[in-house]
């Protein structure tokens, strides 16, 4: 207030309009961080647990925390558990295990030390996929056909037609739920679809699963493509984050879960995994593995994670339903039909570049350049004059 000259009651009637829709983590409707229930009472308990100490984990890490961690992507009754062919390594979040699956598929994919196969990760993708894989030394790195932006949804046949003419053995990275940037998830029948076209290619699979349960509040309904995939056969790598399910942002809490075609191919992978991780960060940590393994293994623990991951959830698609009725309501030019119909906590809102710098610099609503926002951004106190933006936005700048 000082430095702008304003009077200090209008400065903060101006605040209050300021809307921040950056972030990439949950806000409450207050727009504060949340420390789920679940996970405030789990850290009691390890504070008063006087067997714990500070010694090294495992190089793979916490065994209790990678065995459920796994189970809850692959479910308590995948054949692929029970035939003893499904390891995991605990990482440093959903980077870490993306980074892990990357180094080792460089290193042993399609022929040692490889570096030529392509790597295709959606058009969109959240932009550290392609670091990753760069980063992991894959010289060639392609996008493939993802994203609508006339219909403002899923390019299933420009994401079919790319996967027909990409070269076999090409290694795909798929959002398992909760597409980011977009919001747009293939329906089951089109994960079908995927499925033959890559099963029929020789296609390797690495699901990225950054939102289970936090996507719809289902944590069966958002691991459906990982199971499905599972079921037919597929060798594949799944990167687990419990940052946004668990909000333990800080705490980077990840999973590689590896699916092998048998229990002598597993053991042959978990062994250079570990030498991977030894040169990398050597051991994880563990108080996020901790919080994380008491939670899944505790039946009523269990119940009360899931209870708290579908507030999440559920909060996120009452403001998917409210901002596009609001829009309706408004009379707002478009059809706002893909607000309800993304998932997540990212949404496209088909806002081009002006409409975007309109918003910014006129509305004081920041989002990013492509138009997506993230939807915990909008409470209860700030929807009415997001919508009414987005409608001045729409209808003054083309």
């Amino acid at each position: 207030p000082a430095s702008s000259g304003w009077p200090h009651s209008l400065y903060n009637n101006f605040i209050q309009f300021v809307v921040e829709l950056f972030s990439t983590a949950y806000r409450t409707d207050d727009s504060k961080p949340w420390v789920l229930p679940v996970v405030k009472k789990v850290e009691k308990v390890i504070v008063h647990d006087d067997t714990l100490n500070h010694e090294y984990l495992p190089i793979l890490g916490l065994p209790e925390f990678r065995s459920s961690a796994s189970k809850i992507a692959l479910g308590d009754d995948s054949p692929a558990i029970q035939e003893n062919r499904v390891g995991a390594v605990q990482c440093l979040g959903g980077t870490g295990a993306l980074k892990m699956g990357a180094e080792f598929l460089r290193r042993f994919y399609n022929g040692n030390n490889n570096t030529t196969t392509p790597v295709y990760v959606s058009a969109p993708t959240w932009e550290n996929h392609n670091a990753v894989f760069a980063n992991a030394g894959f010289e060639d790195v392609r996008p493939y056909k993802y994203w609508d932006a006339e219909k403002r949804g899923l390019d299933l046949a420009g994401f079919l037609g790319d996967l027909e003419s990409c070269p076999a053995h090409s290694i795909f990275v798929l959002h398992a739920c909760a597409h980011n940037p977009t919001g747009t998830d293939p329906t089951q029948e089109q994960w079908k679809q995927i499925a033959e076209v890559m099963m029929r290619r020789k296609l390797f699979v690495f699901f990225d699963s950054a939102y289970q349960g936090f996507a719809s509040g289902n944590l069966e309904k958002d691991a459906w493509a990982i199971r499905y995939f599972v079921s037919l056969g597929f060798e594949m790598f799944c990167a687990q984050s419990f940052s946004k399910n668990f909000g333990l942002y800080n705490e980077r809490v990840g999973n590689l879960t590896v699916v092998a075609r048998d229990a002598d191919n597993l053991k042959r992978i978990m062994s250079q995994m570990e030498k991977i991780v030894r040169t990398t960060w050597s051991n994880p940590p563990s108080q996020g593995a901790r919080i994380v393994a008491i939670t899944l293994n505790s039946p009523e623990l269990f119940s009360e994670w899931k209870g708290n991951v579908k507030t999440m959830a559920d909060r996120v698609l009452l403001m998917r339903a409210q901002l596009k009725a609001k829009l309706q309501a408004l009379g707002t030019p478009g059809t706002w039909d893909h607000i309800t119909e993304q998932i997540g906590m990212f949404s496209f809102t088909g806002l081009n570049p002006k409409q975007v710098e309109y918003m910014i610099k006129e509305k004081h609503i920041y989002l990013m350049a492509s138009g997506r926002i993230n939807m915990c951004g909008l409470t209860t106190k700030n929807i009415d004059y997001v919508a009414e933006s987005i409608h001045e936005a729409v209808t003054q700048v083309q």
